[in-house]
């Protein structure tokens, strides 16, 4: 009868265990978080000659998941489960021998031949294995303790990697893997069979899987790979955008005198304020000195005040006259003819509730219905004079060290 025995993946690896059964008569099944095509590389002779391979993702991988945004934390593992495809974090050294494109190919085409994968798309865990089959199942003979085992499992089995199969080294020191021999190999092979058969929990992502394998060795247009970088960076952001958070043009605030002054990226700015300040009810705009960051400032004033909203300025003292310039009928003011009409405060005035300010009575000002509006010029100002004086220190510094070599 033959016994369980135990790889550690130093002494001995699982990858030349594995290669000493596989045959022409082989057939694997396989359920792992995760694939990689340098797993399959190590072992490419003997496995495509065997005659078939089915393959169980144990966690929603290539599937369409539809998580709400406030449990995002999923997303991160699934999608290193699918970028584990063409290499984990592992198999840096394999990916830099620039041969990804070729064992990707390679790899495909031997999937369209033997292998199916499919992917458990409950939330309900699976451990994984790696169960081997000399023959058809159902042909075997009926277990007998004076013939060697035409089955065995390989437990625990985490992921199809070189690390798993130990031709890379992982963050453990050693790494066991059981094989178990029948009868225990029938009872691992009848549970994957059970699952294979749920079409209701395990989708079908042989044709998902072949996709993103594709990818590797197609050539692709320059302009094609800009988009697709720019749409992995922006592609959460472009979820946020929704009618209730974005700019109700029916107000009329593009047709303003305000709005026809801005460039083409100060309206953006504004666009993107107004949506940060309905989504998150606050927002920081720090554009460099001189871009005309209060311009785009009055353009979401004006916004608001055409939705009837009530909008308080704070300001320093110093710039009081700019402010109130801009919403009175003066010469000097280039935007007159849209009658803004906010209140002004200063910075000072943030921890006052009573007395009076700049002509307002701090006890009545209803505070609970103002949109406010704080300028950035004394932050920017001071962010200036902080970076003067480390200037300065730093300078004073080197001095004293050419002082100190001379010496």
């Amino acid at each position: 009868m033959e016994q369980p025995k135990q790889i550690n993946n130093t002494s001995e690896r699982l990858v030349d265990d594995l290669k000493s059964r596989l045959s022409t008569q082989s057939r694997i099944s396989i359920a792992a978080a995760s694939f990689s095509i340098y797993a399959f590389e190590a072992m490419k002779a003997e496995l495509e000659k065997v005659e078939e391979v089915r393959f169980i993702f144990t966690s929603p991988t290539f599937v369409a998941d539809k998580t709400k945004k406030e449990k995002r934390e999923f997303y991160i593992p699934k999608l290193n489960r699918e970028r584990n495809l063409y290499g984990t974090e592992f198999e840096i050294k394999l990916r830099n021998q620039l041969s990804q494109k070729a064992i990707a190919k390679e790899c495909a085409t031997w999937i369209r031949k033997k292998v199916k994968f499919k992917s458990n798309s409950s939330q309900e865990g699976m451990g994984g294995f790696f169960h081997l089959c000399d023959g058809e199942p159902s042909a075997l003979p009926v277990f007998d303790m004076n013939v060697p085992s035409k089955q065995h499992v390989y437990l625990p089995f985490d992921d199809f990697s070189t690390t798993q199969l130990g031709c890379e080294k992982g963050n453990n020191v050693y790494t066991m893997v059981n094989v178990l021999p029948s009868p225990s190999a029938e009872a691992y092979l009848q549970i994957f069979n059970q699952q294979w058969e749920n079409d209701e929990k395990f989708k079908d992502v042989t044709a998902r899987v072949l996709e993103y394998i594709e990818t590797v060795y197609q050539e692709n247009a320059p302009e094609y790979i800009y988009f697709i970088a720019l749409y992995n960076i922006f592609h959460e952001f472009l979820e946020d955008i929704s009618e209730d958070v974005l700019p109700n043009e029916r107000t009329g605030f593009k047709n303003s005198l305000i709005w026809n002054k801005l460039y083409n990226f100060q309206k953006d700015a504004a666009l993107a304020i107004i949506n940060k300040l309905e989504k998150y009810n606050g927002c920081i705009l720090a554009d460099s000195v001189g871009l005309g960051k209060t311009f785009t400032a009055l353009a979401v004033i004006k916004y608001y005040e055409n939705r009837n909203k009530s909008v308080l300025v704070l300001c320093p003292k110093k710039l009081n006259e700019n402010w109130i310039t801009f919403r009175s009928n003066y010469k000097n003011n280039p935007i007159a003819g849209d009658r803004l009409r906010y209140d002004i405060l200063f910075h000072t005035d943030l921890s006052r509730e009573h007395g009076s300010s700049n002509g307002l009575d701090l006890d009545h000002i209803n505070r609970a219905t103002t949109t406010s509006w704080s300028s950035t010029k004394a932050i920017t100002s001071a962010m200036e004079e902080t970076w003067m004086k480390r200037k300065m220190m730093m300078s004073s510094l080197r001095k004293e060290r050419k002082t100190d070599i001379r010496n």
